[in-house]
C-alpha cells in the first residue's frame, strides 16, 4: 500500500461538510417550555458571539432606537426570569448584534422548518422540481400501464 501524502487531504476522513441549516440543534432545543428554550437560545448566542453583553446591548439599542441594558440581556437569557419574555422585534436585534443567525434556525425549528442561507434557495428549488418531475414520470407510467391493460 502506498504511503499517504500528509499534505493532501483525504476526501473521506479529512472533510466535514458545513452545516447548511441554521440552528443550535439539541444544544438548546430540548426540554422546558418555549420561554425556557428561547432563554437558552439567547444565552447560547450571547456566549458564542465573542462580544461582551454591554457591547451587544449597545448594538441592540442602536438597532432598536431604544435603550437595552446588559441586565435586560441577562434577563432574556435567564430561564428563571419569567417576567422578561422577549418580543419578536427585540428577538431580531440580538441576531444582528451578535451575528448568531442560529437564532433564526432555532425559531424555524419550532415549526419543523429548516432555515438555510438564501444562496441555497435555487438548489432547493431544483431538487423540488426534480422530485416533481419524477412523480409525473411515475404517474405517466401508471397511466400507460392502465391503457395497455385495458386493451
Amino acid at each position: 500500500m502506498a504511503k499517504r501524502d500528509p499534505m493532501t487531504p483525504d476526501l473521506f476522513t479529512d472533510y466535514t461538510p458545513p452545516e447548511v441549516a441554521l440552528g443550535f440543534g439539541d444544544r438548546v432545543a430540548r426540554g422546558g417550555d418555549l420561554a425556557s428554550r428561547i432563554s437558552r437560545a439567547i444565552g447560547r448566542a450571547l456566549k458564542d458571539c465573542g462580544k461582551d453583553r454591554e457591547t451587544v446591548a449597545a448594538d441592540m439599542s442602536a438597532r432598536l432606537g431604544t435603550p437595552v441594558s446588559a441586565s435586560v440581556l441577562d434577563a432574556y437569557a435567564s430561564e428563571a426570569k419569567q417576567t422578561h419574555n422577549i418580543t419578536v422585534e427585540r428577538f431580531a436585534a440580538p441576531i444582528h448584534a451578535t451575528g448568531q443567525r442560529q437564532l433564526m434556525g432555532f425559531l424555524g425549528a419550532e415549526f419543523d422548518l429548516a432555515v438555510v442561507p438564501s444562496k441555497y434557495e435555487t438548489v432547493i428549488q431544483l431538487a423540488l422540481l426534480n422530485d416533481h418531475m419524477a412523480g409525473v414520470a411515475d404517474y405517466k407510467k401508471l397511466l400507460e400501464a392502465r391503457i395497455k391493460g385495458a386493451k
